[in-house]
Parts: structure tokens; C-alpha cells; sequence
């Protein structure tokens, strides 16, 4: 899948994503979103991070690849995929390379959206810090 090219929602619209349940491409509620990532550079956000169950994993979706409205975010993944994404920790950074492990996984090339902007950056350099408010 790769990301799209519409234009990405501000950091306060992502902001109140907060909560929202997240529905997978069949629209089966699959998560709730738990906070997010923002790029290391810019502050600008890259990342919803989303806990899937009560006492479950938080794996990041990309904010490029989802719309929100009404109280949900849907993404255009399905159940499995995002069950099986890289677990993430929501209190820590990602270096480049644990980045681009999630682009990898999700399919994110290089040479565009996310992949591209960090594509550059230095080897273990932060790309993406967890927002604290």
C-alpha cells in the first residue's frame, strides 16, 4: 500500500483523533488511537499510534493512509495487517532504521511520502518523536 498524496491533516486535527476507534478497510472497529508520532525535524505529525485490545500492543498507522470524521479514523488495512504491524513503544523515539522497518512492513517505499522524507537522514538518527502535550 502506499501512501497517498492528499494533503496531511494538521497537527491539531490529529491531535483530536484522541480516542477515536480506528476501523480497519472493511470497517470492523479493530483499535483505539492512543497518541501519535511527530516527524523529528518538523513536529509535523507522521504517525497515529493505535492499541489494539485493553492490554494490547501499540502499532503505528501512517497519518498520510488514514481520514477521520465522526469520531473514527479508517485506514486502508485490514485486521491482520495492522494486528501483525511492529509493535511500538509510545513513550520512546524511532531512529531512522526502526522507521523504516514500519515503512517496509506496510509497503511505504523511499521514494515517496514518509519514506522519502527520512530516506536522508542519518543512520540512527530520530525520525520520529512521541508527542507530549
Amino acid at each position: 500500500m502506499s501512501e497517498t498524496t492528499a494533503p496531511q491533516p494538521s497537527l491539531d486535527d490529529v491531535k483530536s483523533w484522541d480516542g477515536y476507534r480506528v476501523d480497519d478497510i472493511t470497517g470492523q472497529g479493530v483499535a483505539r488511537v492512543e497518541g501519535l508520532f511527530v516527524d523529528g525535524e518538523t513536529g509535523q505529525p507522521t504517525w497515529i499510534l493505535v492499541k489494539l485490545g485493553r492490554f494490547g500492543k501499540v502499532v503505528p498507522i501512517s497519518i498520510r493512509e488514514c481520514a477521520a470524521a465522526a469520531g473514527r479514523v479508517w485506514t486502508p488495512h485490514d485486521r491482520e495487517v495492522i494486528r501483525n504491524a511492529p509493535a511500538v513503544d509510545p513513550a520512546l523515539p524511532l531512529n531512522r532504521e526502526q522507521e523504516n522497518q514500519v515503512l517496509e512492513y506496510y509497503g511505504i517505499p523511499d521514494t515517496v511520502g514518509r519514506g522519502a522524507e527520512i530516506k536522508d537522514r542519518p543512520a540512527g538518527s530520530i525520525t520520529a518523536n512521541p508527542l507530549t502535550t
